[in-house]
């Protein structure tokens, strides 16, 4: 094994030395051994060992690389949203529910193209994590409502379906919420925390998302393999945003709203993506939280990430803080379904 670079390991093909050492002079012997390396170095540098390339579970080829590669090569007039596509089409990678995995597609795309395997067309928008939102009137801060959490009951968690209704989460989450708004890795639901006598009087928003690819503290409580993780971890769900606006100034609120969406949050998933989550995640900022609604809405603390990113399947970014993970089972054979 050769490596003319620090930490990678060359893979040689094996080489037949045709020459009867006993019958060449040194002189020749010492060309013929520089030829040789020469070859050997060039060979390795073809043949540096590349981690499987695996998206959702499924491992992908050579072959299905060089299909992908085809499809941008022949499909560049499109977007990268049109190209995620026509992928998911070739692939068959569809969700329960027969709906494309277009967003997470487009996103494997990308990091494709990070690791140097794709040369996609250039981005139509500067970012495509983000959504322009301008803040409106229907979004500024109203008359502080402090009061006691039973008499503000009842309270619904209502889902976000329309147009109208995501332009107004955004602009909420985005104007209060410290992280603002990203658009999530993969699959999504929203929600308003409403009063049900008051169908428009909000009093924050949530979202669930898909979940992190891997955090070393959940897998190790999960007890899975990676093959079980790759099969199963979409049955894991992350509280991605939760926002309490901040004129609502109600003791006890932000664990009885959690508590609310779990009890309708699975039943949703399920209608939309035709898969039942037993498992959900939060990521908690400790230089900000203390996690107290999720301690007092029986959430498990598990530890903390290694300060990476979420989806960083590459071990590129080291540059986050360190978050605090809970999780919460949503039925009590969780662990069973996420083994088999």
């Amino acid at each position: 094994m050769i490596s003319n670079d620090p930490g990678q390991t060359v893979a040689l093909l094996p080489i037949k030395l045709s020459v009867d050492i006993k019958n060449v002079w040194t002189s020749s012997l010492l060309n013929y051994i520089v030829t040789v390396t020469k070859k050997m170095l060039w060979i390795g540098k073809a043949m540096i060992a590349m981690p499987p390339i695996t998206f959702l579970g499924h491992t992908l080829s050579d072959i299905d690389l060089a299909e992908i590669r085809e499809v941008i090569d022949t499909c560049r007039n499109l977007s990268r949203t049109e190209i995620a596509n026509t992928i998911c089409e070739l692939f068959s990678w569809e969700r329960p529910s027969g709906k494309l995995k277009t967003v997470e597609c487009r996103q494997f795309l990308e990091q494709l193209e990070s690791m140097g395997l794709v040369n996609l067309p250039l981005q139509r928008t500067s970012n495509p994590n983000s959504i322009l939102i301008s803040p409106s009137e229907k979004t500024n801060p109203t008359s502080i409502i402090s009061c006691d959490l039973n008499d503000l009951l009842p309270i619904s968690i209502t889902k976000v379906t329309t147009k109208a209704q995501r332009q107004l989460w955004y602009e909420f989450v985005e104007r209060y919420h410290y992280l603002g708004y990203r658009l999530p890795f993969g699959a999504q639901l929203r929600y308003f925390i409403e009063l049900n006598n008051h169908p428009t009087t909000y009093l924050g928003c949530l979202q669930f998302s898909s979940p992190a690819w891997k955090m070393t503290c959940r897998d190790k409580w999960i007890a899975w393999d990676d093959r079980q993780r790759a099969k199963n971890l979409q049955k894991i769900i992350c509280n991605s945003r939760f926002l309490i606006l901040p004129w609502i100034q109600i003791k006890n609120l932000a664990s009885f709203t959690l508590a609310l969406a779990l009890r309708q949050v699975a039943d949703d998933w399920n209608r939309v993506y035709g898969i039942k989550p037993v498992l959900v995640e939060t990521l908690v900022d400790r230089q900000r939280f203390k996690g107290t609604c999720y301690k007092a809405a029986n959430w498990r603390y598990l530890g903390e990430t290694t300060g990476r990113g979420r989806m960083d399947r590459v071990n590129r970014r080291r540059d986050l803080s360190p978050k605090d993970i809970y999780v919460y089972p949503l039925t009590q054979r969780f662990r069973q379904e996420l083994l088999i």
